[in-house]
């Protein structure tokens, strides 16, 4: 299998080179991403769409994240992004139909596991029942769960502990098979407080 290069960053921005994706972890190379957070509203309510990541997954397996999320090659450009949408949850998306949220850096830092992210944001609005819509990539997301934005935003903040999801978990036979649950900060991939507080920020701007 081919190794996947990243094109890698200085802190300023700067463009230093390419490296493979082991390497970028290895020595904390900044590199970019591409983040797409599906929302919808009902009933007057605003809900964010959180992936729950394969137990497959070499990096935080089994843990909630943002809708479709992805590294962008070398080759890449951010518009190509957009093939992560499709590629974990089988919806065709153009990229015109997003919502851009900015470019975010975020840190995760787990002993020699360093992650430095610019990440390219992006909000997508869908139906009132997007779950219906969806065809995982088992390999990559196992199932899908639907937070109340506003709570989402709290947890995300520190202004309360846990947040009530319901969703659906894709069995053995690909059947969705529906769950309630309840989700704190140690269920959600570690992505930096600053991180999560631009991203809420600018949702709640547009939701």
């Amino acid at each position: 299998m081919e190794t996947e290069k990243l094109r890698v960053f200085d802190e300023d921005g700067n463009a230093i080179g390419v490296a493979s994706r082991e390497e970028v972890h290895q020595r904390g190379y900044w590199h970019e991403t591409f983040h797409c957070w599906m929302v919808s509203r009902k009933e007057g309510k605003g809900f964010v769409h959180l992936q729950l990541r394969s137990p497959l997954k070499k990096d935080f397996p089994n843990l909630f994240d943002i809708t479709a999320t992805g590294h962008l090659t070398a080759e890449e450009t951010v518009e190509d992004g957009i093939r992560e949408v499709e590629e974990e949850l089988g919806l065709t998306v153009a990229f015109e139909e997003l919502i851009a949220l900015g470019s975010i850096k975020d840190q995760i830092h787990l002993g020699s596991f360093l992650d430095n992210e610019q990440c390219h944001n992006f909000l997508y609005r869908t139906s009132e029942n997007p779950h219906a819509l969806l065809e995982l990539q088992k390999e990559e997301v196992a199932g899908m769960a639907a937070v109340e934005f506003t709570a989402f935003a709290q947890l995300c903040l520190g202004e309360r502990t846990e947040v009530e999801a319901k969703g659906f978990e894709v069995a053995e036979d690909g059947e969705k098979k529906p769950f309630v649950t309840t989700i704190r900060m140690d269920n959600l991939v570690p992505h930096s407080t600053d991180y999560l507080r631009e991203v809420v920020e600018g949702i709640s701007r547009v939701l």
